[in-house]
């Protein structure tokens, strides 16, 4: 996670503008705050990817949200061009605002894991030039490892993009907001507990009016009881070992999948209300107490940092 945040560092001095990418299911969840001192002072469009895995109508409350925080929001469907040339739009409008300082525009794509922002890249890529896949893209978290070389997107304006790993929070203070981001892939599946996004998820199902989950899963009855769900919905997709004994772990997985593809339907996961959204920003946003760990991290970046300076003073360096 550092070394990510060090090499977006690394390559911000030569970056015109941020695309931060998140994930319209969870708009609130997938902010990582790690990333305001790193582009502070850039020009920065937030893209809400996934849109189409989330009511429309979210759009103008989050959209009210974010730009009571001075920022720029877009939401995406990288299946669909139009939804995606809003990108280059705006990518074009920067670069013709001022020609001689932006002969070429560089556009840097950050967001933490799995919120699809190498799945943009090419859908930029696609909408922009008609061409191909340039970027790896994945189910999983973490298919970006590193910073990649310039991907051309316009040719006029000359705009490249540049793509960056996934950059997840080192510690989510919330757990439900923990929750939330696993649910969504974010997190690896062999790193969260798959029983508590499942059981998080059909509470979540079990609160919607308009989703029938036990008709798209083909189970005979709703439930708010874990256990009865799995054995409901493990029996219907034959996720039985020998002598009958549930396969908890196939079930699970057979659950997140069908809530991944979006098979209940466009759903959000974040509450959206005044009272929520502010509750969130104070819990999640906000600077918390730094562990010891951490302390002693910056002591020593802070002692290196002292050395530097004092050998440039003396011209060591």
């Amino acid at each position: 996670m550092m070394s990510g945040l060090r090499e977006m560092r690394d390559q911000m001095r030569t970056v015109d503008l941020i695309v931060e990418t998140r994930d319209a299911r969870i708009p609130l969840s997938s902010i990582n705050k790690q990333f305001e001192q790193v582009i502070k002072g850039k020009r920065r469009v937030v893209v809400y990817n996934k849109c189409d895995l989330a009511p429309t109508s979210i759009q103008p409350v989050v959209r009210k949200v974010m730009e009571s925080r001075n920022q720029r929001t877009l939401f995406t469907d990288t299946n669909i061009n139009k939804s995606v040339k809003q990108i280059l739009d705006v990518a074009r409008e920067t670069a013709k605002s001022d020609p001689m300082r932006y002969p070429q525009l560089v556009v840097m794509v950050i967001g933490m894991p799995n919120v699809g922002k190498s799945s943009l890249i090419n859908a930029l890529r696609r909408t922009g030039l008609n061409r191909g896949k340039a970027a790896n893209t994945g189910a999983k978290p973490g298919v970006t490892r590193t910073v990649s070389g310039r991907i051309r997107v316009l040719d006029s304006p000359a705009v490249y993009l540049v793509d960056t790993p996934g950059v997840m929070i080192p510690h989510i203070p919330d757990p439900i907001t923990a929750i939330k981001v696993a649910l969504t892939g974010g997190i690896k599946d062999n790193i969260a507990d798959d029983t508590v996004l499942a059981d998080y998820l059909l509470f979540r199902l079990n609160r919607l009016d308009h989703t029938d989950y036990s008709a798209v899963l083909g189970i005979s009855q709703r439930t708010d009881d874990i256990s009865e769900f799995l054995q409901l919905l493990g029996t219907k997709i034959g996720a039985l070992r020998r002598g009958g004994e549930l396969d908890t772990d196939k079930t699970i997985q057979f659950f997140l999948r069908a809530f991944r593809q979006g098979r209940f339907g466009q759903l959000c996961l974040d509450e959206l209300d005044e009272t929520s959204v502010t509750t969130f920003f104070k819990n999640n946003m906000e600077d918390a107490p730094l562990s010891k760990n951490q302390v002693q991290k910056a002591k020593r970046a802070a002692q290196r940092q002292r050395s530097l300076e004092k050998a440039r003073s003396k011209n060591l360096i």
